[in-house]
C-alpha cells in the first residue's frame, strides 16, 4: 500500500526555490515535499488528501535558528530578571527589570518563597549595561540571603553575580590570584566573575540546582514549545558538553512524533581534550537521525562586548574599560583548529570583538591552507565587529558567518555610547558587508540571550533599527529577501543541512512555518509583528499558540 499524499494549500507559498519561488500548491509524502506548484498539483501523484486550512495565508520554509541554546527551555526554572519583559515556555509574560534595586527586590520575593534552605538561588538574565549608578555586588547579594547561595547570570552568560556563600563554596577569597575576579578599590571582592574559569567553579558549587544543570526531557519539550510559536522547525543547541544524560534526553525528546524541532547539538569543545573531543563527536555522528544531528563543534574564543570581555582591536573600548578575555589563548587556539579541520569535523567559533574574528579566521586558513579540505564550511557565530578585511579573508578561507543581529536593536544605543564609539559601531553585524564579499550568510538570536523570533531578527537586519529608534549603519541593511534567506538556506547551508531544508523543493523535508502576511511584501517596519499561525514538520501541522 503506497504512503498518503497530502497537497498543501495556501494563498502562497515562498519557496527560496530558484526554480519555482512561488507556488499555490505543496504536495508531501512519507515527510517530505513531494512536488509543488498550482493547482495542477493535486492530480499529479494520483489520489491525495486536499488539506487548504491554510488557504489564506503564507507559508515558507521552516525558520533554522543556526544559533540557539535549548538551555531556554531549562532557564524558565529559575528566577528571571532581565530588563526586557520575556515570555516563558508556557506563554506568561514576565516584566522587565529596569534597575538593581528591581533586581534585588526581585530576589528577595524569590528568595522569600523559597522552601528548601539549602536550595540556590539562580537568577537569569540580568545585564547591567541599561543601568546608571552602582553596579550589582556580592553586598546586594548578602543581603538576599547570607546563608543561602545565590547566583545572578548575566543575560550574555559570560559573567556572574554571586554571594559570599557561593565565593566561599567556590573557594574564592581576597588572596585569590584568578583572572576574571572583579575587585573593589580596596581589593575586596565584589561578587562578580567573568569568563569560564571562575564561573565555572561557582556553578560548580551549586551543582545540579544551579546552570550547569543538564538538559532533560522537559527542558527539550518546553524549547520545542518556544520554538513552535516563532516558525522554528530547526535549532542548534550550540554549546553542549553531550554527557551521557543529555545525548539520552535529546535522543528520546525527538524521538516523539508530537516533538516539533529537529536539533542541531554542538560539542562543546573546552569540556574535552582534543583527542577526546574528536572521539566523542565521532561515536555521536553514528547516532545521527532526521531529527537529531550530532557533528558539530563548538570553540568560544572571547567573551562579550557589552560585558566587557570580548577581544577588541586598537583603539579598544570607547569608554576605556580595560581590554576583554580570552577564553582559548591565541598561542593554542592554532592546534585546536587544525586537529578538529583534519579530523573532518565542521567548527562554529564564538567571536565577539573584532582582533577575536581576525584571529579565528587566520588560524582557520592556516589550517585549510595546510590541510585542503573542501567544503568545510566553518563559521564564525556573532562576529560582531569584523570589518571588510576579515570578511575577505573569511570569504578566501571558505568560512561562513552567522551574525547576532538582534544586537542592533538590544545593545546598538550601548555600543554607540560606551563599547564601540559612534564610527565603529556602524558596522555592528555587518550583513551588507558579508553578502557584498560573498560570505554566506546567517542571522540568529543566541536564545536565551535574546529570545529567538526570526522574524524579529530579519526584522533587525532589514531596518537597523536600535532600542531608542536610531538607524544603526543604514549601509548595512539588507533586503527582506536576503535576510529571509539568512534565517532558513543561509542557516542551514551552515549546518551543512541545506541538502534537506531551508528551502521548498522536491525531496526536501516538509518543514513550514505558517504566516499571515508575507514578510517580503509587507513595510519593511512591519517584519517583526507578523503572526506566526502553526509550523509544519516533516509534514505534521503543530499550532503555534
Amino acid at each position: 500500500m503506497s504512503a498518503e499524499t497530502r497537497i498543501f494549500v495556501a494563498r502562497r507559498f515562498v519557496t527560496l526555490n530558484h526554480s519555482l519561488p512561488r507556488a499555490t500548491h505543496v504536495a508531501v509524502r512519507d515527510g517530505r515535499i513531494l512536488g509543488l506548484g498550482g493547482p495542477e498539483i493535486a492530480d499529479a501523484f494520483g489520489p491525495a488528501i486536499l488539506d487548504d486550512r491554510f488557504a489564506d495565508k503564507i507559508v515558507i520554509p521552516g525558520f533554522v535558528e543556526g544559533h540557539g541554546h535549548a538551555a531556554d527551555g531549562l532557564m524558565w526554572r529559575n528566577t528571571y530578571v532581565g530588563y526586557y519583559p520575556r515570555t516563558s515556555p508556557d506563554g506568561t509574560r514576565h516584566q522587565g527589570y529596569k534597575d538593581v534595586a528591581a533586581v534585588v527586590a526581585r530576589l528577595r520575593q524569590a528568595e522569600a518563597a523559597m522552601t528548601d534552605p539549602d536550595r540556590p538561588l539562580i537568577a537569569w538574565g540580568f545585564d547591567p549595561i541599561y543601568f546608571d549608578g552602582p553596579r550589582l555586588t556580592r553586598a546586594d547579594l548578602d543581603a538576599v540571603s547570607s546563608t543561602r547561595m545565590v547566583v545572578v547570570a548575566h543575560v550574555s552568560g559570560h559573567i556572574l553575580n554571586v554571594n559570599g556563600v557561593v565565593l566561599g563554596k567556590a573557594g574564592f577569597s581576597r588572596d585569590s590570584n584568578l583572572q576574571g575576579l572583579v575587585r573593589d578599590a580596596a581589593g575586596e571582592l565584589t561578587g562578580e566573575l567573568q569568563g569560564p574559569a571562575v564561573m565555572g567553579r561557582a556553578n560548580r558549587a551549586t551543582q545540579d540546582a544551579g546552570l550547569s544543570r543538564t538538559l532533560d526531557v522537559r527542558a527539550l519539550r518546553d524549547y520545542g514549545a518556544i520554538a513552535r510559536r516563532v516558525g522554528v522547525t530547526t535549532s542548534t543547541d550550540l554549546a553542549n558538553p553531550l554527557v551521557d544524560e543529555t545525548v539520552a534526553a535529546m535522543r528520546a525528546a525527538t524521538a516523539v512524533d508530537d516533538f516539533p524541532l529537529r536539533l542541531v547539538p554542538a560539542l562543546r569543545a573546552r569540556e574535552y581534550s582534543v583527542p577526546d573531543g574528536i572521539a566523542r563527536l565521532t561515536e555521536l555522528k553514528r547516532l545521527s537521525t532526521e531529527k537529531l544531528y550530532f557533528g558539530i563543534v563548538k570553540l568560544v574564543v572571547d567573551g562579550s562586548i557589552q560585558g566587557f570581555t570580548a577581544r577588541l582591536r586598537w583603539p579598544g573600548y570607547h569608554n576605556g574599560a580595560p581590554q576583554g578575555l580570552w577564553y582559548v589563548a591565541p598561542a593554542e587556539l592554532g592546534s585546536i583548529v587544525e586537529a578538529y579541520h583534519r579530523a573532518g569535523m565542521q567548527l562554529h567559533i564564538h567571536t565577539n570583538g573584532d582582533e577575536a574574528s581576525e584571529l579565528a579566521a587566520e588560524m582557520i586558513g592556516r589550517a585549510a591552507a595546510a590541510f585542503p579540505r573542501l567544503d568545510h564550511r566553518h563559521t564564525l557565530q556573532h562576529c560582531q565587529m569584523a570589518d571588510e578585511s576579515i570578511f575577505r579573508r573569511m570569504k578566501a578561507f571558505g568560512m561562513c558567518v552567522n551574525l547576532f543581529a538582534n544586537h542592533i536593536y538590544y545593545w546598538g544605543d550601548q555600543h554607540v555610547a560606551l563599547t564601540m564609539g559612534p564610527s565603529r559601531a556602524l558596522r555592528l553585524d555587518a550583513c551588507g558587508t558579508a553578502l557584498k564579499v560573498g560570505v554566506p550568510l546567517a542571522i540568529h538570536s543566541d536564545t536565551p540571550v535574546t529570545p529567538v523570533d526570526p522574524l524579529f531578527t530579519m526584522w533587525c537586519a532589514v531596518n537597523r533599527i536600535t532600542a531608542s529608534g536610531r538607524v544603526l549603519g543604514e549601509a548595512e541593511r539588507i533586503t527582506p529577501e536576503q535576510a529571509l534567506r539568512a534565517v532558513t538556506l543561509g542557516a542551514a547551508y551552515t549546518l551543512h543541512l541545506d541538502h534537506a531544508i531551508g528551502s521548498i523543493d522536491v525531496g526536501k523535508f516538509a518543514d513550514f512555518a505558517v504566516l499571515d502576511d508575507d514578510p517580503l511584501t509587507v513595510d519593511p517596519m512591519a517584519i517583526r509583528d507578523i503572526p506566526v499561525r502553526a509550523t509544519v514538520l516533516g509534514g505534521r501541522v503543530f499550532e503555534a499558540a
